[in-house]
């Protein structure tokens, strides 16, 4: 699906979507990635939802924003809670969506000007 948002070309923004990969400005990435208004980190997480562990909610936890939306794929999944201590603990509101909303609502909040990241995995091929 494609999206529109009347934007500032300064922030990432979401452009497009399916279950194997994401648009950011022009740019395609058809594995995990987190997004955020001002970088992109594609090192986050090597799998799919099903292999979100510990050591990936700690980084999600170090990066400093205030909301994390985490996109589980074409259907929304949610993560065991102890996974989430480390967002907790860094006092981190998680907002956990499909893949979809999470695009959608993530380009809202940037829009917003919110310290918003969007941490995305795909369906398995």
């Amino acid at each position: 699906m494609k999206l529109h948002l009347d934007k500032s070309e300064q922030y990432n923004t979401i452009t497009r979507y399916d279950a194997h990969h994401v648009q950011v400005g022009n740019t395609r990435h058809e594995h995990p990635l987190i997004v955020m208004p001002e970088r992109i980190d594609t090192g986050w997480h090597t799998g799919g939802f099903d292999t979100l562990d510990e050591a990936a909610f700690t980084h999600l936890a170090g990066l400093g924003c205030e909301i994390l939306i985490l996109g589980t794929g074409m259907r929304q999944r949610f993560p065991q809670p102890k996974l989430m201590r480390a967002l907790i603990e860094a006092r981190i509101g998680l907002e956990v969506m499909d893949l979809g909303s999470a695009c959608r609502t993530y380009n809202i909040l940037v829009a917003e000007h919110r310290n918003v990241a969007a941490a995305l995995v795909f369906d398995p091929a």
